[in-house]
């Protein structure tokens, strides 16, 4: 048998083992340079990046486009598709009740970075054991500068749609990605998933907040990170923009809006979200879970969340989501009047709160209803952080 045959060989029984493992979307791509680095430099600066500078620095730059620097010793990238996607009922804005608190479906169990890290060390185990004289290998989930989508794109996992996520035609666009660099050849890709998104612009239509722009002259799919949901409620780490905050909604953590319209998750695909995501309560309220919130530490915050991508925007991040959560669902009049009641009592705790920039978007919220207005009064004569007592004020306008 030919090493060209061996290596087929050896991919696809290395294909069945990962589908074995849970990964329902494989690939082999080639470690050669990012084709994207000059767009990659544009879009970093137009500053579309936002706050986050992990993803300006030189040093990060450099090694984005240059897979190697990754893992010096690689010779094939094995790319894994773990999908988080229920197939549930499309889930959009006007069809959801405005007090549930909307956690994005990759989120709503046990974070990712515990576990396709653990399942792909069990295949580099699996195949260390094929190969003669063993492999050696590095396994990358968000623990790199890596250009992983486009990694993923070459390996035949899908291509890069107008709402920049990747998408495969069999499996829609609700996965998590997966790298494993290991320093023998395997058989990689043919070639690329053509791209299959025609003239469709769902996915721009209903980004509420502006944030997707099309495709560029090269027609690569360009974001502005800064008007994202997703970014605005787990990157952002000071308040977010007041002419942004109506178009959250009542989305608390992350964003799967331009997933949700997309017609290859919605009529095409078939996914089979993997149990580790699948949500295990019924979800919360705004207002329930910002009361239970309120009664915790920072560290009890941490301890509640430990196994949840929850933890990352901390107790003041998620407290601020949901303060413009439960402010768009008093201005939508979702509450009746003897729902009210406890909505404001919650909010004006939330008002006397050691973090200002909770503080300072109870404050927005309470402005949506003008039932605030008496408890901006009492908390303005005391307020002493120039930010908070600037959204007091912007409320007590808008009231």
């Amino acid at each position: 048998m030919s090493r060209s045959a061996d290596r087929r060989e050896l991919t696809g029984q290395l294909q069945e083992e990962a589908h074995r493992l849970g990964f329902s979307l494989f690939g082999v791509a080639r470690p050669d340079p990012s084709e994207h680095a000059a767009f990659y430099e544009a879009w970093l600066d137009a500053g579309h990046h936002g706050e986050m500078e992990y993803l300006a620095r030189d040093d990060a730059r450099a090694r984005r486009v240059e897979p190697s620097s990754s893992f010096d010793a690689v010779r094939a990238v094995i790319v894994v598709g773990h999908e988080y996607g229920s197939g549930a009922e499309e889930e959009t804005p006007e069809s959801l009740d405005g007090r549930r608190a909307v956690i994005a479906r990759y989120a709503r169990n046990d974070d990712y970075h515990h576990v396709i890290p653990e399942r792909l060390a069990r295949l580099l185990e699996w195949l260390d054991r094929q190969v003669e004289g063993g492999v050696r290998g590095r396994t990358l989930v968000d623990t790199a500068p890596v250009l992983e989508r486009e990694l993923a794109h070459r390996a035949g996992l899908g291509w890069f749609g107008r709402n920049t996520m990747l998408i495969d035609p069999r499996r829609g666009s609700y996965f998590l990605l997966g790298l494993l660099m290991v320093d023998i050849e395997l058989d990689p890709a043919s070639s690329p998933e053509p791209d299959r998104c025609g003239t469709c612009s769902a996915c721009l239509d209903a980004c509420p907040t502006g944030a997707l722009l099309g495709r560029n002259d090269s027609g690569a799919p360009v974001i502005d990170a800064r008007r994202c949901i997703s970014y605005l409620t787990i990157e952002l780490k000071g308040p977010i923009p007041r002419d942004l905050r109506p178009g959250i909604g009542n989305r608390v953590f992350g964003c799967d809006i331009c997933q949700e319209v997309c017609p290859w998750n919605v009529r095409f695909a078939s996914p089979r979200g993997d149990d580790a995501y699948a949500e295990q309560a019924p979800p919360h309220t705004l207002v329930d879970l910002a009361d239970r919130l309120l009664r915790l530490s920072e560290k009890g915050y941490q301890r509640l969340y430990a196994d949840s991508p929850l933890a990352r925007p901390r107790r003041k991040g998620m407290l601020r989501n949901l303060m413009v959560g439960i402010g768009n669902a008093l201005a939508l009049g979702a509450y009746d009047p003897g729902e009210q009641a406890h909505v404001i009592e919650v909010l004006e705790r939330a008002l006397h709160d050691d973090q200002p920039l909770v503080r300072g978007h109870a404050a927005w919220a309470l402005g949506q209803t003008d039932r605030g207005a008496s408890v901006l009064r009492r908390r303005a004569a005391i307020e002493s952080d120039p930010g908070v007592r600037d959204e007091i004020a912007d409320a007590m306008v808008s009231d």
